[in-house]
């Protein structure tokens, strides 16, 4: 199975470009898609999933052209769309039951089978008879999964996926799109949650502005962070100046201030100390030296 991708782009209008001359190979395991909001990202899991077409360029999944195949690509492929939604009036079971049968599984006992192995594989089978839209975030987003494996897809495109879950459902989920990436097929994770990538991604692609500034392994993005990472104790009155003047990508509460954490080309003052790098903090030394102000974002610690 491989997704190959080339001089995609993706034009609004005369002039507007969503994507501009991608460039992709995927293969089977997990990929990950790391940008800012805006960057593409969705934009392009639309074009992977047949919503969209390219305005130039050549998409193939398995040999499949995309412009050319549409149907059999979509035999093919699972999305999962950051605004999933049930149905208010279903069970979880009864939802699952409504995309088998979209799906093309006409057999009702072959659907209930499926159904419950589902629901057991995304831990949701004790609440198979509560109201869709009843569920809680997390299993919410595992009935997302769920709903996107019911056609037991060579292919599955997720799209923002542990937005606004708290750190026990997205560890849960993280877990959860590993196991599923040994199965023989293609996942590829779009978001701008670094976490989700470095966490379960051996490739990544990094968008911005439309474009593709870096792919590869996470530790290759990672390597030129080396020496801009730095810890720095500050008051809490100079709290503000550093957010200013730095990407802060944390500020822990120590005794008559705060421990930062930052991203900076030198030592922001002579009593700072080196640190090694993770994939977030390289993530924001990359975006930031492309110009892209990241204070405000990665002050949040959402990235």
């Amino acid at each position: 199975m491989q997704i190959t991708i080339r001089n995609l782009s993706k034009r609004y209008g005369s002039s507007k470009y969503a994507l501009r001359d991608i460039d992709l190979d995927i293969g089977c395991g997990m990929f990950g898609l790391l940008g800012p909001n805006g960057a593409g990202k969705t934009t392009l899991m639309r074009v992977l999933v047949t919503l969209l077409l390219p305005t130039t360029g050549d998409v193939t999944i398995d040999g499949l052209d995309l412009r050319k195949d549409r149907g059999a690509i979509r035999r093919l492929v699972g999305y999962l769309p950051q605004d999933f939604t049930t149905f208010s009036k279903l069970a979880t079971w009864e939802f699952l039951d409504y995309v088998a049968a979209l799906s093309g599984v006409r057999n009702r006992r072959e659907r209930m089978n499926r159904i419950d192995n589902l629901l057991d594989e995304v831990g949701l089978y004790a609440v198979r008879d509560r109201k869709a839209t009843k569920l809680s975030g997390g299993m919410k987003r595992r009935l997302g999964i769920a709903q996107t494996l019911i056609g037991d897809p060579r292919v599955m495109v997720v799209d923002e996926p542990t937005v606004g879950l708290d750190p026990e459902e997205r560890l849960r989920f993280r877990n959860l799109m590993a196991d599923l990436s040994q199965q023989d097929r293609i996942i590829i994770l779009s978001t701008h949650i670094v976490g989700d990538i470095s966490s379960t991604c051996s490739n990544l692609a990094l968008l911005h502005t439309g474009k593709i500034v870096f792919k590869g392994a996470p530790s290759k993005l990672i390597d030129p962070a080396r020496g801009k990472v730095w810890q720095v104790t500050t008051q809490s009155i100079e709290l503000d100046k550093f957010k200013t003047r730095y990407p802060v990508i944390s500020a822990v509460p120590a005794e008559g201030g705060y421990e930062l954490r930052l991203v900076a080309d030198k030592p922001p003052r002579p009593d700072s100390q080196p640190l090694e790098p993770n994939l977030e903090d390289a993530y924001i030394h990359f975006v930031q030296s492309l110009g892209y102000d990241m204070n405000m974002e990665a002050t949040t610690n959402s990235w």
